[in-house]
């Protein structure tokens, strides 16, 4: 098994992001995209942060592998999730969550050999990933399982 704290992945604005810094909290990775159905859910998973931020990190990653649904620089993405959603969880550069140029993110997110926990694949936007603490991959949730969903709040109280 790999552990998910060694990943390295950068932030929207091109810094190296630690994984490690956030060992002892829940992490809920989602990839996102600007022009999607499932858009709106950025408001709910603010409001999930902003709630839980004491034990829960969110980390969206901007993916343009579905519908070619966010098309935008790191830039565009930047002003558009901020403006619209107020966001303030991390963002990460734009990566491939599939395919054969997958970001080792997602490798480990999606492969039981590597996160010693379930196999998936990623169907499309706004699918997500819960982390335990400990860095054990919990589960993962379909687009249309809302943020707010029991499914996911349950881990965080």
């Amino acid at each position: 098994m790999t552990d998910i704290y060694n990943i390295k992945i950068n932030s929207l604005q091109n810094k190296a992001i630690d994984l490690f810094e956030y060992k002892n909290k829940y992490i809920l990775f989602v990839n996102v995209a600007s022009k999607c159905g499932f858009t709106s859910q950025y408001k709910e998973l603010e409001e999930l942060y902003k709630m839980h931020k004491d034990n829960l990190m969110i980390i969206g990653s901007p993916c343009n592998q579905f519908g070619s649904q966010e098309p935008g620089t790191s830039e565009d993405i930047e002003a558009f999730c901020k403006v619209n959603f107020g966001v303030t969880f991390l963002m990460t550069e734009k990566i491939d969550v599939k395919g054969s140029k997958q970001h080792a993110l997602y490798s480990w997110l999606t492969d039981k050999a590597l996160n010693n926990s379930k196999s998936s694949s990623v169907k499309w936007n706004f699918q997500k990933y819960l982390v335990s603490p400990e860095g054990q991959l919990v589960d993962y949730y379909f687009s249309i399982t809302k943020p707010s969903s029991s499914k996911i709040t349950k881990h965080l109280i």
